[in-house]
């Protein structure tokens, strides 16, 4: 009987977690391979508990690198080193990296010099902003991956226009719609937004944490203004980065926000608590990048305060638009008034994903 084949899902932290699941059940599914998860540890998570494992029915991760936290470069260099070291023991046959944070790339940097192939989830997305570290940090690992799965049209666009060879460029999806599904029972029931008292009237779900909105005291205390405003016309729900915690305390916003009626400031919530919130919704406000995704997958209005984004689909077949900050009122106004676009799912946004994913993994060894 051959031996199974051996694939190292590389995760830095819990965003990542989230789309290394769906992954890892469907490769554990497979007699072929030997999935075997690698956490970096690059982002210390407070949340990172025995709990969210068990919700995504992850096991404990085979190796710990235990990375933690510096600048990007010390970030880039640990992670290098310590994944080098498991690579040679373990030699992989595949290596999986996901998203956009340093250590997607430096592993990615670490495999093309062992010459093990490198497959990329969410391959594809830019901005076109490389001031954002995560842009760097998606050009760099594309230029290394050998198979790019793209999640949209866009991605696969993107990476032609780089010079990109077709043969390594896989559609699948959207592997983070495939964790919803996989939680959706558990967001269904979970009591998080009856717990904070909302669904009396609407309301909307907050989520800003961006150094371009919270770090310059003009544009977030405009941003505090209009959101005081529109908690006139429906309740808000705002999990505080700790980023924006420190610099609307720093500014001496934080208390004008928090005795704002309509307006619950908590503290950043698990995925499954989140998403509870924003299944019920009736828009979301944020700066942050998956939100948009989760949004277009369920019909509800999001204003993304941002001057671009990396994942455009969202906009031209989704319920997402980009706002600017001093236009967020208005915007929030159109929303509540139905004159927003519903959009619909792009193609391949379906929960099956993973199956493709493997489906591709199982053509690159040669039993599929």
């Amino acid at each position: 009987m051959t031996a199974p084949v051996l694939i190292h899902l590389v995760a830095a932290a819990r965003p990542n977690f989230m789309k290394v699941a769906p992954l890892w059940h469907a490769l554990r599914a497979d007699p072929a391979f030997d999935a075997r998860i690698v956490h970096t540890g690059q982002h210390y998570d407070a949340n990172m508990s025995d709990a969210f494992f068990t919700d995504l029915g992850l096991p404990e991760p085979h190796h710990h690198l235990s990375v933690g936290s510096g600048s990007h470069a010390e970030q880039t260099a640990r992670v290098m080193i310590a994944y080098e070291e498991v690579a040679l023991r373990e030699r992989p046959a595949w290596t999986v990296v996901v998203g956009d944070v340093n250590s997607t790339a430096a592993v990615a940097m670490v495999c093309a010099k062992l010459l093990i192939p490198v497959a990329h989830l969410e391959a594809g997305l830019r901005s076109g902003d490389r001031t954002m570290p995560e842009e760097v940090n998606r050009l760099v690992t594309d230029v290394l991956a050998d198979l790019l799965w793209t999640p949209s049209p866009d991605g696969d666009e993107n990476l032609r226009r780089e010079g990109v060879p077709a043969a390594r460029i896989e559609r699948v999806g959207n592997i983070m719609l495939d964790s919803f599904e996989l939680l959706r029972a558990r967001i269904e029931a979970d009591g998080t937004a009856a717990r904070l008292g909302l669904g009396a009237r609407r309301y909307g779900v907050v989520t800003l944490h961006r150094p371009s909105n919270v770090d310059d005291r003009a544009t977030l205390a405009g941003l505090v203004d209009q959101l005081r405003t529109a908690a006139q016309s429906l309740d808000l729900v705002f999990p505080v980065h700790p980023r924006t915690r420190k610099q609307l305390l720093a500014f001496g916003l934080w208390d004008a926000l928090a005795g704002t009626g309509g307006i619950t400031l908590v503290e950043p919530l698990g995925y499954v608590q989140f998403m509870n919130l924003v299944t019920r919704a009736a828009l979301a406000i944020t700066d942050s990048g998956g939100l948009q995704e989760e949004t277009t997958y369920l019909g509800i209005p999001c204003l993304t305060v941002r001057p671009n984004t990396e994942r455009p689909i969202t906009i031209s077949e989704g319920s997402n638009r980009l706002v600017k900050p001093a236009e967020l009122l208005e915007n929030v106004r159109g929303a509540l008034d139905g004159r927003w676009p519903t959009g619909r799912r792009p193609a391949l946004w379906d929960g099956q994903t993973a199956a493709r994913c493997v489906a591709s993994l199982r053509r690159r060894i040669g039993c599929g």
